[in-house]
């Protein structure tokens, strides 16, 4: 029998996919979520025998962004968990996720969407026709539903481009998205081609194991340190309203000239042939600790773009030839898409797709369908996720109307303009957004924006430190719909989170003056009254 509720299809069950599930639950939707693998975690379940069109992290992988800031908005990760956490703990904060709010039981696993159309009274209902099959028996089926939540991601379908001789190489050759550990490559000559993360991470941890490793690539890139100042970690130290705000208001070759500049206090970029030919701004960097300490020893070495392969070797742009080559790893990216869903509803053409908020197809006489985490943001992707699905689930609901047809094309246009002025053409750079001003756009759409004004004046501190301090997700549960009543208890609690698993040894503290505390806060309020009042950034 019926509930009455609007019930909503979820696809996938990984990061975006969990959170999608509650916040249908928040609004008083009923989720039914389509799984295709026997367990929840997408991408962070790390998992041996992954196939193809399902996304995995390597065994290793630590993930690069800080607890504090991937978290979900009403869900702290355990102090007890390390800063920047392994795979194996992503998956489990997961799984406390799931368990605490009673997510799991709305999912069907084992369970592959096969279309997603419109139904035949969709001009009138809005409503979708969702095809799906069960893998073990191959039995289908067919639904229909009031809405749909696509949380599939982007790292699934591998992008293997073409390389002159490759056919002749008679070496093994794989993509990153098959590569699960270092076994199997003892003793071996090994080029990878393509510096993203993946490549940085499997560059690292094979050159400790392999007899050479050639990290090949087209352009360079500039590396950030996971740490920074202190030891502190780095996303937590910049990711403030404050430097948001600086960023876009100083001119970019000042904030590439800056960033650079800070990069190469870590290591000369140039001198460890990896500068690019851009500013420090206009790529998607690479995350990675311990390269410049592979580089140094002589275990990695940085080449060119390849012009072809031979039988055993390699021969890159500048003429350099590598013989004996016995492994070629690809970490050249994926290709997403979502070849379930009608053309004429969402179409990816090398990686671009034109979504309003990256989220609604602005075509639609009925917005109840919706993308989520189809964005590469610089931070996290869980927090974006979720206020996607918090503001789509309640235009679902009809308690918020999005702008016109013609508004939605003009922010799509503009994004589109903004990227290609600021990064390099590429399939990495069609989807990227800023954390904090993206985060604040959804907010305001949903009517849960930070209200800085009003908190300077009830509750200062908490304003100082939402304003100074990094931009956590649980700022967006403070005001509107979803407000949560711990969030200010999580706000100034953050940093004792941060550091509580690095306290494994005591240590008596060190006496300190108050003289430095006063002249800090004197200096705070008026740096604050200098930002108001000269660059109205409030």
């Amino acid at each position: 029998m019926s509930s009455g509720k609007k019930r909503i299809a979820v696809i996938g069950s990984g990061a975006s996919g969990l959170t999608a599930i509650k916040c249908c639950l928040d609004e008083g939707l009923e989720p039914v979520c389509f799984e295709v693998a026997d367990n929840i975690g997408g991408l962070w379940r790390f998992n041996t025998n992954i196939k193809d069109g399902l996304g995995c992290v390597m065994k290793s992988t630590v993930i690069n962004t800080s607890k504090e800031m991937m978290c979900y908005s009403d869900f702290p990760i355990p102090k007890e968990y390390p800063i920047f956490m392994h795979n194996r703990d992503v998956f489990a904060y997961f799984n406390q996720y799931a368990d605490a709010f009673d997510l799991k039981k709305y999912i069907k696993f084992q369970t592959e969407v096969i279309s997603v159309k419109k139904s035949d009274d969709f001009e009138k209902t809005g409503r979708w026709d969702v095809s799906y099959k069960d893998v073990n028996t191959g039995s289908t089926d067919i639904d229909v539903f009031d809405g749909v939540l696509i949380c599939t991601g982007h790292h699934a379908t591998k992008n293997e481009p073409k390389f002159s001789g490759l056919e002749e190489f008679k070496g093994k050759v794989l993509h990153t998205h098959d590569y699960r550990d270092f076994h199997g490559f003892e003793e071996k000559k090994v080029v990878i081609v393509g510096i993203g993360n993946s490549g940085g991470d499997a560059a690292v941890e094979l050159s400790r194991i392999c007899k050479q490793v050639y990290l090949s690539t087209r352009r360079g890139s500039w590396v950030i340190n996971r740490i920074v100042d202190n030891g502190m970690p780095a996303d937590m130290a910049i990711s403030s309203r404050l430097a948001a705000k600086i960023f876009n208001t100083l001119p970019k070759s000042v904030v590439d000239s800056l960033f650079a500049k800070h990069l190469n206090k870590r290591f000369d970029h140039v001198a460890y042939s990896l500068k690019p030919d851009y500013g420090a701004t206009s790529q998607h960097p690479m995350v990675n600790d311990e390269l410049p300490n592979r580089i140094i020893s002589g275990s990695i070495k940085i080449k060119t773009d390849i012009k072809r392969f031979t039988e055993r070797g390699v021969e890159f742009l500048d003429g350099t030839i590598e013989d004996d080559i016995d492994i070629v790893v690809l970490a050249t990216g994926y290709i997403f898409g979502f070849p379930f869903v009608e053309k004429s509803v969402i179409d990816v053409k090398d990686n671009r797709v034109e979504l309003y908020k990256y989220m609604f197809p602005p075509e639609l006489s009925h917005h109840t369908l919706a993308v989520i985490g189809c964005i590469q943001p610089l931070g996290a992707v869980m927090p974006i996720s979720e206020m996607q699905c918090r503001l789509a689930t309640r235009v679902f609901k009809g308690d918020v109307k999005l702008p016109s047809k013609g508004d939605m094309w003009e922010d799509i246009r503009n994004k589109q303009v903004a990227m290609m002025r600021r990064y390099v053409k590429s399939l990495r750079h069609t989807i990227q957004v800023d954390y904090a001003p993206f985060m604040d756009e959804l907010a305001e759409l949903n009517g849960n924006s930070v209200q800085l004004m009003e908190l300077m004046k009830t509750d200062p501190k908490l304003g100082l430190t939402c304003f100074f301090g990094p931009c956590t997700p649980y700022q967006y549960r403070l005001f509107g719909p979803g407000k949560w009543d711990k969030a200010r208890e999580c706000i100034m609690t953050q940093w004792d989170r941060t550091l509580f698993p690095l306290k494994t040894r005591s240590i008596p503290p060190a006496k300190k003056s108050n003289t430095f505390f006063y002249i800090k806060l004197a200096f705070i309020f008026l740096f604050l009254a200098f930002i108001l009042n000269q660059l109205d950034l409030l």
